[in-house]
């Protein structure tokens, strides 16, 4: 039987794990905390899911097929982990980023269609679409209840056979300065036929990779009940760098920005939001919906990407049977359920690794990650 060792019990993490195992793998998953921690890039309460990725038909293509998993995840565990809302995009010129996206959703048949700024704001109480040239509308994108679909792809994975081990995970390398797929987890040397490092903003920490972690402010706000998602859309500002959806499971509205955040550290950094993370989500709450923008916060969280300087993802492997997996740049998490099946079969054997996602420098790039966390 094939071995394999996942490090990080993450979205990712977990879903490879799960998809190794029900496919006649041995897996051992090391996790330092416990699935779902508030440290970890998966821990938020929610992530949006869409195909838009501008002109890119990789991650649209990968997106549309998650979409496909996690409604199967959904129905296997009778928990409603994805709520398909619809998504709207706000867009600012006629021939931008969304005009890419549509041409791309178009080509691969993903449902999508335009709006007027007026119609769309027929779904928002008190929406201010004065400035946009048009709305792309995806009626098949919603979102994701993050960490718990977290906890119950971990739960399965363990129900698969999967071995959780709470320990804290750092490379291995003999006398020789050899290190081959075996890890030390907490003082032990752990041996597969793979291992993969999937830890997310710990990945810089432990190994060459080039990648930043960045603090991301999360604020829900009260709202009446009229702003709850659904049947409200979620929303993305590609220009406004803003994102979110309407009052979710009682946590509220949430607006957040995609501006990258000052370099941040998963293990010692703060958990307390700024206030100019707060003040920038009321300023877009004055410009969009202006009628909330008094609304008090219910619930925040600080958040991180680990982000790439071109948003693409890292998938390497950087020694015999050694994988990174990493660097999901804010638009990581709903592709999880495809990208588990990708990974297997880069595992197995089955297929080559995408040259975009190797240990290259990376220029920079923006348009993947937009709206992020999603």
């Amino acid at each position: 039987m094939k071995t394999a060792i996942v490090v990080g019990a993450g979205i990712w993490g977990t879903s490879l794990a799960l998809r190794l195992a029900e496919t006649g793998w041995r897996v051992t998953l090391v996790e330092q905390y416990a699935p779902g921690h508030v440290r970890q890039a998966s821990a938020g309460e929610t992530r949006l899911l869409r195909a838009a990725h501008g002109a890119d038909e990789w991650y649209a293509r990968m997106a549309r097929q998650a979409r496909d998993g996690w409604r199967e995840l959904g129905a296997r565990t009778g928990e409603e982990l994805y709520l398909e809302a619809g998504l709207m995009w706000f867009a600012r010129r006629e021939d931008g980023w969304e005009r890419a996206s549509a041409h791309v959703l178009k080509n691969l048949d993903i449902p999508h269609e335009f709006l007027d700024p007026a119609e769309a704001g027929r779904r928002f109480p008190g929406f201010k679409g004065d400035d946009l040239a048009f709305v792309l509308y995806e009626p098949e994108a919603g979102l994701i209840r993050a960490r718990r679909a977290t906890q119950v792809t971990a739960r399965l994975a363990v129900a698969a056979g999967v071995t959780l081990v709470r320990a804290r995970a750092v490379p291995y390398g003999d006398a020789e300065g050899n290190a081959g797929p075996a890890i030390v987890a907490d003082g032990e040397v752990l041996r597969a036929d793979r291992v993969v490092w999937a830890c997310g903003g710990w990945l810089p920490t432990l190994f060459d990779a080039e990648v930043e972690v960045t603090r991301q402010d999360t604020l829900h706000f009260d709202v009446p009940r009229e702003w709850s998602t659904p049947p409200l859309p979620a929303f993305c500002d590609y220009e406004g760098s803003a994102y979110g959806h309407g009052d979710v499971d009682g946590l509220g509205m949430k607006v957040t920005s995609d501006v990258e955040g000052e370099p941040f550290d998963p293990q010692e950094g703060s958990r307390r939001v700024l206030p100019e993370s707060e003040e920038a989500a009321r300023d877009y709450l004055r410009r969009r919906f202006p009628s909330l923008a008094g609304a008090p916060v219910l619930f925040s969280q600080v958040c991180q990407y680990t982000l790439t300087r071109d948003a693409e993802w890292i998938i390497a492997e950087v020694s015999g049977g050694m994988w990174l997996l990493g660097g999901d740049s804010g638009h990581g998490f709903k592709h999880a359920p495809a990208l588990a099946g990708y990974v297997a079969d880069l595992l197995d054997g089955r297929r080559e690794v995408d040259p975009r996602f190797g240990l290259h420098a990376r220029v920079p790039a923006r348009g993947l990650r937009t709206s992020g966390a999603t």
